[in-house]
């Protein structure tokens, strides 16, 4: 999955980081979390039962009244207990909704979240403007929505126990099935892994936000925007994770109140430094930049991989990173598993702070199905790097608003299948706001037609940020760099440059 993921990854990394949000993060069963923890995890999981009670997120039903079918349906509780950097443990208990897949269209089920490259644009006009910024989750978000259809949900076990304490109205529903303890519940909310569950809890935030009067960015649904005082208010989110600014600090105070009164008291973070989605946020208002770090991610990384802490590297790869050694050996099943854990915290990490080190990490999500000794000593000396560069941080600003520049290269026959490697980035005077190192997925001729097909892949990024923008309220114009004479031809006036070795280009790439 991480492999389809990675070719892909410059088109769609919403449904990644989902995946790396829900089964990367440290988390047990209840079962093990309890083995482990013992009443402290029992704990966790009455708090999360309570919640679930006192939002009237389910029923329970006699399941003398259900058909065989029902009850073969019912989708089993996944129980979950996580513990936080903290210490801290959590209970979290969802829907097993992999039998829904068959029953929805894509359509029926995908919810939008809030892009990468959204974000980051989004807190570089923050620091330049210097807004003042609140992050906000809402607690329990899909609990607020509606169950549509009909859903049944089955506890099981020690699970029923607990329940049980938390209001003993459950104990007249429990059924003996199998020898163990059975509650049936109807589903009255969106819970955590239903699959509808994400969309019917987007379209209740959305709907929320439209009747406050805010319009959608069309070019990324998940942020919101709103005139105050003459000014734009802006609000992006992440499923339950907001962040809103506007140059005045009322204002905020105002949409976060808005909210509340809609889904309850969030806890709130104002000021200069903020924590979203895994990413340390600091403004910077002396010089109008922001600077965003991922510390503690790549510590998490570093420790799984039971690499010696105390060696660092100066760069992210050696010169052999495209060589692959046939011979080199198999890793087996359980560090293969590691490997690929591990590529996958760093692939968020790549494109959310440490963009720096995307060659390397596109190179290693090509090896997650077939890793070898010789990978894992790659992936070794990434962590070496990110271990000696830990507190280095990206820093993003803008000069103007109003002009983007953007670059793009290709190396030519890098791969060992000899295809070509490409990478880009765009920035509007500090930093990269968006970046791309990825393999290119046909064989070109000449290096001067890799350029091109280069240029064709990355271009849509910069045009979607102008786009993006001017629905933000700036018109932007781009300007794109490019270091091969011939390409620069072939992309100015497409055909009619086109000679003996270039007349086979496809007409698609000269959009250009």
């Amino acid at each position: 999955m991480l492999q389809q993921a990675a070719d892909k990854m410059d088109e769609s990394l919403d449904d990644l980081y989902k995946y790396i949000f829900g089964h990367i993060m440290t988390q047990m069963t209840a079962t093990a979390g309890i083995k482990k923890q013992g009443q402290a995890a029992v704990d966790a999981l009455l708090q999360e039962f309570c919640q679930l009670d006192s939002k009237n997120g389910f029923e329970p039903l006699d399941a003398s009244t259900l058909t065989v079918s029902q009850k073969q349906e019912a989708l089993p509780a996944v129980n979950l207990i996580r513990e936080e950097r903290s210490g801290k443990l959590k209970g979290r208990t969802c829907a097993d909704g992999w039998s829904q897949r068959s029953k929805y269209t894509k359509e029926e089920t995908a919810s939008p979240a809030v892009s990468t490259d959204s974000l980051m644009i989004s807190l570089m006009i923050d620091a330049k403007e210097r807004h003042d910024v609140a992050t906000a989750d809402v607690e329990g978000a899909y609990l607020h929505a509606d169950m549509e259809d009909f859903v049944l949900l089955k506890l099981v076990g020690e699970a029923v126990n607990i329940m049980c304490q938390v209001n003993p109205k459950y104990e007249n529903f429990v059924f003996i099935e199998n020898r163990k303890k059975v509650v049936y519940l109807k589903l009255l909310k969106a819970l955590y892994g239903c699959v509808q569950s994400a969309l019917l809890w987007y379209d209740l935030f959305t709907n929320t936000l439209v009747q406050m009067g805010s319009k959608l960015n069309p070019y990324d649904l998940c942020v919101a925007n709103s005139q105050f005082k003459g000014k734009q208010c802006t609000v992006a989110w992440y499923v339950d994770n907001n962040k809103i600014s506007h140059v005045d600090d009322t204002v905020v105070t105002n949409i976060i109140e808005k909210i509340e009164a809609k889904f309850g008291k969030m806890p709130v973070t104002r000021g200069k430094h903020h924590v979203f989605l895994a990413i340390d946020i600091t403004f910077n208002d002396n010089n109008g930049t922001v600077t965003i770090l991922i510390k503690e991610y790549l510590k998490e990384a570093i420790a799984d991989s039971g690499m010696d802490a105390s060696k660092v590297a100066p760069t992210p790869a050696k010169k052999d990173l495209f060589t692959v050694d046939n011979g080199s050996e198999q890793l087996d099943k359980r560090q293969g598993e590691f490997f690929y854990s591990i590529v996958a915290k760093l692939l968020y990490v790549s494109k959310r702070a440490r963009t720096n080190a995307q060659l390397a990490i596109a190179f290693l999500c090509t090896r997650v199905s077939c890793s070898t000794e010789q990978d894992w000593k790659k992936l070794i000396r990434l962590l070496q790097y990110f271990n000696g560069t830990l507190d280095m941080p990206l820093i993003l600003g803008a000069d103007s608003l109003a002009q983007s520049k953007s670059w793009v290269d290709a190396a030519y026959a890098v791969h060992d299948d000899m295809k070509i490697h490409t990478g880009g980035a765009t920035s509007l005077g500090c930093g990269a706001i968006m970046c791309k190192s990825t393999k290119q997925k046909l064989d070109t001729k000449s290096s001067a037609e890799a350029e091109v097909v280069g240029s064709s892949d990355y271009l849509p990024n910069p045009i979607w940020a102008r786009m993006f923008l001017a629905e933000q309220g700036y018109e932007l114009t781009k300007k794109i760099y490019q270091d091969n004479q011939s390409a620069i031809r072939l992309e100015k006036n497409g055909q009619a440059s086109c000679r003996q070795k270039s007349r086979h280009i496809n007409i698609c790439y000269f959009f250009l």
